[in-house]
């Protein structure tokens, strides 16, 4: 135990602060306001050496690379390389995303960040009356394997990482297994593959609710379904990105964000070693996925303590001997919920600081928000202007030089230390409802949600949470100073394409594929290990998913 400061040294600091405070907070001179974090922890006007004196610097901090990874998961971080850019991208039918995929790409991108319209995350066809308006929104459409070589044409997805924004595991079930089947037509092992799924069944149970959602039990068994398969057949797959980024969107604390995606972990982990697997088997591919808020320090220590909690759970809970298993790797993508359709140019400067947070805060790759993301689906110009901006952040502002710069900071360390404390008490209370899936069925997840999520209106609404454009310094009679995005005909394209499918694909195989759906359903097998087959029958997303929910049912989330 080797303390980072002695006691004396301690002693006298908080004796000689004390008075400092006394004479610029004496009577008369108390602070108006109270300060605090965006997630409610009260922050202090100064920080000392006395915040962060209990510490021990080789077992809490240590070196990069090394336990227990506070200060980064790699020895020389982007000193030896630089974070991933993978830009989000994904709009109307299937060929127009391509030419963004390929745009990106030419223009610097370093991986493919992929997202998928309204329908194709909800398991239904373009072509489904509950869906038909929404083709093409919010991403691209793909109904079947016909779409998923479409949109990955003329792209080396052997040596181009895909991220596949599977939000659900309805959607993920079928879509990767489409990515999958696709690269095997192309003659590419599946064992080639880089890249990553999200595949989290929170989103489809208490995030992105839709109509007839599969109950949560069955939709974390496809979670796990995806991550089982990559284990044994697409070993470097990212097969679960657990999407804290969509909690952060509805309404989560930071602290929240981190304990429900680690406690989503810890069932997954639980389940699959149930099935036989090893967590070493497993552990080192599962991967996070994060926001980068507006409180700059705060989402720099929540990245911090996520590192350590993930640690300790991973050694002390699972005994996990990989020092893979033991690194909590995740993307970031900005914050889509702080950007303002009024002034939306002030977006751009959002975003970089949202970037730089996340640097800061040691992500393995970033994607930057769009300007125009709070109006519509970002035009090729703001998606070049957001690539450009993770490009100036990693070629021009030099923060690569130093590993962890923040390192030390007694703010930050101190600030990381309260969002440890506050993220295991929150996992300590998902245990004791009986973990996250439990915690999911009861309605307690969405309620804790949903408080926060009215917390943070009700800050917006009183001013207490100052945003520039809407409830400070606004501008009347504001002329928009961009081009919306039009989204390309969609509909009648992937209308065209089912009925040219439905008609010349092989009727009795067809129905073969979907029997052996839903045999392996009953029989609880692992659904991926059919569907990577059974797409090739060019079976579609919304039979699919008529049949899991033909078997396994549907389930409304409980009312509080």
């Amino acid at each position: 135990m080797s303390e980072l400061f002695k006691k004396e040294a301690i002693e006298e600091i908080n004796r000689k602060n004390e008075a400092w405070e006394e004479e610029v907070y004496g009577p008369g001179n108390e602070p108006e306001k109270v300060f605090e974090t965006l997630s409610g922890v009260p922050v202090e006007p100064l920080y000392t050496p006395a915040h962060t004196a209990h510490m021990d610097y080789l077992n809490d901090l240590g070196f990069p690379g090394r336990e227990p990874y506070v200060r980064g998961v790699h020895p020389t971080m982007y000193r030896g390389r630089t974070w991933t850019i993978r830009q989000l991208a994904g709009f109307g039918p299937p060929e127009e995303t391509n030419k963004r995929y390929k745009f990106l790409l030419k223009e610097g991108a370093t991986g493919i960040n992929g997202v998928f319209d309204y329908p194709t995350l909800r398991g239904f066809d373009s072509t489904d009356p509950y869906a038909r308006a929404d083709a093409g929104r919010g991403g691209v459409a793909i109904d079947t394997l016909e779409d998923m070589s479409i949109l990955f044409d003329g792209i080396p997805i052997d040596k181009v990482s895909s991220s596949l924004v599977t939000c659900q595991p309805i959607c993920n079930i079928s879509v990767q297994s489409m990515y999958f089947a696709n690269a095997g037509i192309r003659g590419i092992p599946l064992n080639m593959l880089t890249g990553t799924s999200q595949n989290d069944f929170l989103m489809e149970t208490a995030i992105t609710v839709a109509p007839e959602l599969l109950p949560p039990k069955f939709s974390f068994k496809l979670s796990c379904d995806a991550i089982e398969f990559c284990t044994k057949h697409v070993p470097r797959w990212n097969p679960i990105s657990f999407a804290g980024y969509n909690y952060r969107e509805a309404g989560c604390t930071a602290d929240q964000e981190i304990a429900f995606v680690i406690a989503n972990a810890i069932a997954c982990s639980e389940e699959l070693i149930r099935r036989g697997l090893d967590i070493d088997d497993f552990a080192p591919r599962l991967s996070f996925f994060l926001s980068s808020h507006n409180d700059f320090f705060e989402e720099i220590a929540k990245y911090r303590a996520a590192r350590r909690v993930w640690f300790r759970i991973m050694k002390e809970r699972f005994k996990a001997k990989n020092p893979r298993s033991l690194t909590f790797r995740f993307h970031v993508q900005t914050a889509g919920v702080a950007l303002t359709a009024q002034q939306p140019l002030n977006n751009i400067s959002r975003a970089a600081y949202h970037a730089l947070a996340a640097v800061l805060g040691g992500a393995q790759s970033v994607h930057v928000d769009g300007y125009d993301e709070a109006l519509c689906t970002p035009t090729e110009l703001s998606s070049l202007t957001a690539l450009r901006t993770n490009q100036v952040l990693q070629l021009e502002t030099r923060v690569t030089n130093t590993i962890d710069p923040l390192g030390g900071s007694y703010f930050v360390e101190a600030l990381t230390n309260k969002l440890e404390e506050q993220t295991s008490a929150l996992l300590e209370k998902i245990d004791r409802i009986g973990g996250i899936v439990k915690a999911t069925e009861t309605g307690w997840i969405h309620k804790e949600i949903s408080n926060s999520a009215y917390e943070y209106q009700l800050a917006i609404e009183s001013v207490k949470m100052p945003i520039v454009g809407v409830n400070c310094y606004r501008m009347e009679d504001e002329e928009l100073p961009i081009q919306l995005f039009e989204v390309p005909e969609t509909l009648q394209i992937q209308e065209q394409k089912l009925k040219k499918i439905k008609n010349e694909r092989n009727g009795g195989k067809v129905q073969e594929a979907l029997d052996a759906v839903a045999r392996c359903c009953d029989e609880d097998g692992n659904l991926m290990e059919v569907l990577v087959e059974g797409v090739k029958a060019r079976i579609t997303e919304g039979e699919i998913s008529n049949t899991l929910k033909g078997v396994y049912g549907t389930w409304n989330p409980p009312l509080f």
